[in-house]
């Protein structure tokens, strides 16, 4: 017997250039798959299949949140109301040494992953230490994820000795690699005023010859050029392409102080970009060029950083706050209009990921990661276009039900507890 899901009755927003919106549709999942999907009536009900009847709900592709630190919610609240550079190096890096450990990077990473579930997120892209502990939660719950194993030049959480930083990512690789379908092994190199010229060359040829995504902070704050040693008077962006690390299986996150030639090179080389509005907001480093990264088609998602300078996982928040910042930055209220804004949240968070031919929209091939958002909340009543009541108008509390790769891992609003493959 194959393991069918047959959803039906709801708004369904394919997220697909052709067909966006298909009104009081239906669609079948089987073993994980989208099988077909369309009106109601055009789809035969499989006698076996499990039914969701998501009347009074959209049905969309789940959120890809393409930057987080899933174990860095232990430090939500620690240390607000400060710049980026004494908010890291006097609080965050400290508590950090004191407090992270095997154990607790698997109970907030855990925690973190069922935050991300309960609002909506079915795919994160994650940088932190003790990779095998996060990766671990993010099974047990199971939430798609990048898992990227931290490299920095000095002694951190699970690696006392720098020397080893890479060696440790590529051994962290190496034993995720195929083990789970969700689970994306990933190296993540912290940015390049905390990695050396050395390390960063080092890391992205393993992460090259490993095939798998390298991660790093760029360009976050105004001041980031003159604390890299080697950097001189290039930008961040140019001194990473001087080094060979700006490629197509490349994600730059924050991306903030960049001008045109930056955007260009960012383009030229096909790498992905991850804006994370209110975390750039929080630590006060800046407006990113979204339209312009955008008008040159770069590849780009949403993420919502760590716990610690956000102060939580919910892309809903998010997607309202990166449509308003753009707008009020460009006085222009079409710049970053709500569908732009959603299609960033789902899609385009896939195609900076390089995982769009597997999940971001709802179409027949890709995996069914799948949310289901309850539209009878006072606040989303009425609905003139769904996609602006998605952006300005819901919260991930107002996410009903939420499926990843065909396992229903929500519902009614609730963990079902039945996640393990």
């Amino acid at each position: 017997m194959t393991d069918q899901l047959f959803i039906r009755n709801g708004t369904i927003l394919t997220m697909e250039a052709d067909s966006p919106v298909i009104e009081n549709g239906s669609l079948l999942v089987e073993n994980g798959e989208i099988q077909t999907l369309g009106p109601n009536g055009s789809l035969a009900l499989p006698s076996r299949a499990r039914v969701i009847d998501a009347a009074d709900c959209l049905v969309m592709p789940g959120l890809v949140n393409c930057h987080t630190h899933l174990p860095m919610s232990l430090f939500r609240g620690l240390a607000d109301d400060l710049p980026l550079d004494v908010w890291l190096f006097e609080h965050i890096f400290p508590a950090e040494a004191e407090q992270i450990n095997p154990g607790s990077v698997r109970k907030w990473a855990r925690h973190s992953c069922e935050e991300l579930l309960l609002s909506g997120t079915t795919c994160c892209c994650d940088g932190y230490f003790h990779g095998d502990e996060v990766a671990g939660a993010a099974l047990e719950t199971g939430i798609r994820i990048v898992a990227g194993q931290g490299i920095i030049d000095f002694p951190a959480p699970g690696v006392p000795d720098p020397e080893k930083n890479v060696a440790t990512a590529v051994a962290f690789v190496r034993r995720w690699a195929g083990r789970s379908p969700r689970i994306m092994p990933s190296i993540f190199c912290h940015s390049p005023y905390t990695c050396s010229a050395t390390t960063l060359v080092a890391a992205k040829q393993a992460a090259r010859e490993l095939g798998v995504l390298f991660q790093i902070h760029v360009a976050e704050t105004k001041a980031e050029t003159g604390n890299i040693t080697d950097c001189g008077d290039r930008s961040v962006v140019r001194y990473l392409d001087d080094l060979g690390i700006i490629d197509d299986a490349t994600l730059l996150v924050h991306c903030v102080w960049l001008d045109g030639s930056d955007i260009a090179i960012i383009k030229k080389r096909g790498a992905g970009v991850a804006h994370c509005a209110e975390s750039n907001m929080k630590l006060a480093s800046g407006i990113a060029p979204v339209p312009g990264m955008l008008e040159a088609g770069i590849r780009l998602g949403l993420g919502t950083d760590g716990s610690a300078s956000n102060n939580n996982l919910d892309l809903f928040q998010e997607m309202d706050m990166v449509s308003k910042l753009h707008t009020v930055a460009c006085s222009d209220p079409w710049v970053m209009a709500a569908k732009k804004v959603v299609t960033l949240a789902t899609l385009g968070g896939a195609r900076a990921l390089g995982l769009d031919q597997k999940i971001g929209s709802l179409a027949r091939g890709k995996r069914a990661d799948i949310i289901l958002v309850n539209l009878k909340k006072p606040h989303l009543v009425p609905v003139y276009n769904p996609f602006v009541t998605l952006v300005h108008g819901a919260k991930g509390s107002d996410v009903s039900h939420v499926i990843v790769d065909g396992r229903i891992v929500v519902e009614k609003g609730e963990l079902t507890g039945r996640n393990r493959p």
